[in-house]
């Protein structure tokens, strides 16, 4: 591998934070990126919805460039895509398809698929109706990277003929989320965009306990929540929270929910940057089960796991400081440990060098005794 490398992303949004989570995981690999040496430029559609929710125009680790059209994509930056080392593709760009067919069809170096949302793309390809990524293109990248491992990659290479499959996770960066300090305001918080599959477990796990224990504080972040909603008189809503301002949240609450998207639970092997998040500030997580939870973070020691009010109330209400503390501590040593924006850069440097070296690399990282449950799996 190249001690610099040229590397294009083409991707959803690192301008926005509004109503996605992209953005962050961008923001955070791309820095680590740069600090290895690489020269990364980053070309994103000039959206309205984004346009009016920007919260980073200039970054100092990479270049952005902003497009309007498919053919002015084409025509700006035929020279940068044919020429660089590395082309990413995200999952979500606008136009997806077409613009996945200029690249692997332009690039002169390697190209990737990034799927931060990899159980969505799989059940929309299922049924014919992803409009970022085919049956056909996905088997012409050089590797796809996936945000979720597990063995749910082996049943993806196979269907759908892909070169190599290897797992990139998200990840939160320690520099920006931390342990603060600060005194509690909230009992428990959540933050995310509104999703109708997620609506139910952050009904079951959070605004059932808030009703039930009148004396708690929780608060819910997140835009696209429904006006018709009735929320507790105990619970505070937030419409958006800017990424400069998730320590802050995370570190207002004394434990922190977590929810995964149907999809993701049915795949496993799905953490969510929130989670990762939470872990760096040391805020105790309370999460929704899915397999491979486990691999990420130790249920009891890293983690708890809530299937119900009751189980949440008694995490809330009958769990000493000592024990609290010790959650959130444990959680950020794992994250330390594996999960920051440099753990994901060199493993893409990784990824990258083995592919340069025509030599094959771990698909994923579940255990051989796991995967073998998951070898008839049909997407």
């Amino acid at each position: 591998m190249p001690a610099s490398m040229n590397i294009v992303f083409i991707g959803l949004s690192i301008t926005s934070s509004w109503g996605n989570g992209h953005a962050s995981t961008y923001r955070g690999l791309i820095a680590s990126l740069a600090r290895r040496g690489h020269c990364i430029t980053y070309l994103e559609r000039d959206t309205p919805w984004y346009a009016a929710n920007r919260d980073l125009t200039v970054a100092g680790y990479c270049r952005i460039d902003l497009y309007t059209t498919l053919p002015e994509l084409r025509r700006r930056h035929e020279t940068l895509v044919r020429d660089a080392d590395l082309v990413v593709v995200g999952s979500y760009v606008p136009e997806g398809i077409a613009v996945g067919q200029w690249a692997v069809e332009t690039a002169g170096g390697l190209t990737a698929f990034y799927d931060i949302d990899t159980p969505v793309t799989m059940a929309d390809l299922e049924k014919a109706r992803c409009s970022y990524l085919s049956a056909d293109l996905i088997s012409r990248f050089d590797v796809y990277l996936s945000f979720t491992g597990g063995p749910f990659l082996s049943a993806i290479q196979k269907k759908y003929n892909v070169k190599n499959v290897v797992a990139l996770y998200c990840s939160a960066d320690p520099a920006l989320y931390y342990p603060t300090g600060a005194p509690s305001r909230y009992d428990m918080g959540y933050m995310g965009t509104y999703s109708p599959d997620r609506q139910p477990g952050l009904d079951r796990l959070l605004i059932r306990a808030a009703r039930n224990w009148a004396q708690g504080r929780f608060v819910i972040a997140g835009p696209q929540y429904p006006e018709s909603l009735n929320w507790p008189d105990n619970l505070t809503r937030v419409d958006h929270i800017a990424p400069e301002n998730h320590r802050d949240f995370y570190n207002a609450q004394r434990y922190t929910l977590n929810l995964t998207r149907a999809d993701m639970i049915r795949s496993g092997y799905s953490p969510s940057v929130r989670l990762f998040e939470a872990a760096a500030c040391a805020t105790p997580i309370i999460s929704d089960y899915w397999p491979g939870l486990e691999t990420f973070f130790v249920p009891g020691e890293e983690i708890l796991v809530s299937r119900s009010a009751a189980e949440t109330l008694h995490y809330l209400r009958d769990l000493n400081e000592t024990r609290r503390r010790s959650l959130g501590e444990k959680a950020r040593r794992r994250l330390l440990s594996a999960h920051t924006p440099d753990h994901r850069a060199a493993e893409l440097d990784n990824v990258v060098t083995a592919l340069l070296q025509h030599r094959p690399f771990a698909s994923d990282a579940a255990p051989q005794a796991e995967r073998s449950t998951y070898a008839g799996k049909t997407l």
